[in-house]
């Protein structure tokens, strides 16, 4: 299986973003869960994803993980790899995309590579290299507060300055405006004078376009789903795959029971459960009493496996901010997350023994705890519930055929819920 574009994720939700963005725009795509097993049978596609867990892990361990992934897609005939990054460029000073990105530059002989998180589409834009969300800076939107990686600078150019080595150059709007000639002169410029990176400003829709057009024509890029949407319409344009792919097929139905796991904190998750709450049970668990013991799991395990056969039942741990803060002093950021998450998981895969084929997992720490330990392998990429946020078929799996959709944190409308199971019946 050859494939025209590779794509390494740094976390679950991130993939399906991603995997979803360039199927709706002509390339058939499958989401692996990690490097695949050589055993796993994969369909003829035009692009892989292969979905990791690096966004918060130690810098070592991310470019490990990567440098490993895009050596398995340049094998599979991969010509042009994109790092898909969070729209949000969750990163601290240590990294993880600064370290990443060189070091799959370095993999790739050099060069510029363009970098821009911009997804109009999802409310994400580039200014004169300023990260915008929903219209507010950065620094100044909910991310601040992000439990991982609280984001305090806009300034792209600086935020990437501080976790590489290289210099840190910037492709403005008036560039990309004139058109890919005219990008293509400025990120050349931007190699001749040594900068390893280039972050790329983008407001509209063309000028992911643009951006697409010029990052194929590199073996690396770094970027959200937008700059998926833009190569992905390069490769159509070019006449390199067909712009055939369909969803519809995905979604044929599964025997079985359908529930909701919800870890994350954002404030558009917190506003979807009140609103399913109106519909269907929803058990909200104590975060600190899944911290400090088995107990609670199995509580939820008991009341949710007394409620599936009836209809879907919603599991939660989602808190406010202050309650996430206070967590955290507590019991340390790292072990407070990864207990929540590891306890999310476990109820996960009861609920899957129990029977339940149709499940949405709400948080990105929160889906790639429960996919790990489900050990699903790949996935083909369905419809859209959401922007962002496609119905998942799995392949594979020992579990036999499931529905999945993996929602980051803040993706998705008041109603997402109910629109996810509707969806998957």
């Amino acid at each position: 299986m050859a494939i025209s574009l590779g794509s390494i994720a740094d976390d679950y939700t991130g993939a399906s973003d991603l995997a979803n963005t360039l199927t709706k725009n002509g390339l058939r795509t499958v989401q692996t869960v990690g490097i695949p097993d050589p055993s796993l049978a994969l369909p003829d596609v035009d692009a892989v994803v292969v979905s990791l867990k690096i966004r918060s892990v130690p810098a070592s361990e991310a470019v490990t993980a990567a440098t490993e992934a895009e050596r398995w897609l340049r094998h599979r005939g991969a010509g042009h790899v994109l790092y898909k990054i969070c729209s949000t460029f969750d990163s601290t000073d240590a990294g993880n995309i600064g370290p990443v990105t060189e070091a799959l530059r370095d993999a790739a002989g050099g060069g510029s590579v363009l970098v821009t998180p911009a997804f109009p589409e999802t409310g994400r834009t580039v200014y004169l290299g300023h990260l915008f969300v929903g219209g507010q800076p950065l620094n100044e939107s909910p991310l601040k507060d992000h439990p991982l990686n609280p984001m305090h600078d806009a300034n792209l150019v600086r935020v990437l300055a501080r976790q590489t080595r290289g210099a840190i150059g910037l492709i403005d709007l008036a560039a990309i405006a004139a058109g890919p000639a005219a990008a293509r002169a400025r990120l050349d410029a931007l190699r001749t004078t040594g900068a390893t990176m280039a972050v790329a400003d983008a407001i509209f829709e063309k000028d992911l376009e643009t951006l697409g057009e010029i990052a194929l024509e590199t073996p690396i890029s770094t970027g959200a789903s937008g700059l998926g949407l833009g190569l992905a319409r390069a490769l159509v344009r070019s006449g390199r795959v067909s712009g055939g792919a369909t969803a519809e097929d995905i979604i044929r139905p599964v025997d079985g029971f359908s529930a909701i796991i919800a870890g994350s904190c954002s404030k558009a998750t917190l506003r979807q459960l009140e609103v399913a709450e109106r519909s269907m049970p929803v058990l909200r668990l104590d975060p600190e009493r899944l911290i400090s013991g088995p107990d609670e799991i199995a509580a939820a395990i008991s009341w949710a496996g007394d409620r599936i056969s009836a209809g879907p039942v919603i599991v939660a741990a989602s808190a406010s901010p202050e309650t996430v803060s206070r967590l955290q002093s507590q019991y340390g950021r790292e072990t407070s997350g990864h207990a929540i998450e590891t306890a999310m998981s476990i109820i996960a895969a009861e609920l899957v023994e129990r029977g339940v084929r149709r499940l949405v997992v709400a948080g990105g720490e929160t889906s790639g705890a429960a996919v790990d330990r489900l050990a699903i392998p790949a996935f083909l990429i369905g419809p859209e519930i959401a922007p962002g946020v496609p119905v998942l078929r799995t392949v594979g799996n020992a579990q036999g055929d499931m529905l999945l959709a993996l929602k980051s944190g803040n993706f998705g409308g008041d109603d997402f819920f109910a629109a996810a199971l509707a969806m998957m019946h």
